[in-house]
């Protein structure tokens, strides 16, 4: 299967799960046009002062890989820097969020939410 970037879908989710400004999420695949069990296949780009909120995520986990910039991670109420190249996971029962708290420059990261 190929899919172009003019076939994906586009999101805008404002003070997404509580968080600041506006989040973009690009869907890469849509649930159905594969076979695993993820929630989410895409990226998410928060622009300077926005963020995702603190959320805790049940029967699921969540990967996020930075691909541009640099976030302020929660885990698990541990505040830690991601820079371009780090990862993170947030298995079921525990919280995270994410920011972009820089003045200038966009945060872009690729995010699976794989459900169980």
């Amino acid at each position: 299967m190929i899919k172009r970037s003019n076939e994906m879908t586009d999101n805008v989710k404002v003070n997404m799960r509580g968080g600041d400004g506006e989040v973009s999420i690009r869907e890469i695949l849509l649930k159905g046009e594969y076979k695993g069990n993820a929630r989410l296949v895409g990226t998410i780009t928060l622009e300077p002062g926005c963020s995702i909120g603190a959320h805790i995520h049940e029967d699921e986990e969540e990967i996020f890989y930075i691909i541009k910039g640099t976030a302020t991670y929660n885990d698990n109420g541990e505040t830690v820097i991601l820079n371009e190249g780090d990862s993170c996971l947030c298995l079921g029962g525990q919280e995270h969020s994410i920011a972009n708290r820089m003045t200038e420059g966009s945060v872009q990261l690729f995010a699976v939410i794989l459900t169980y």
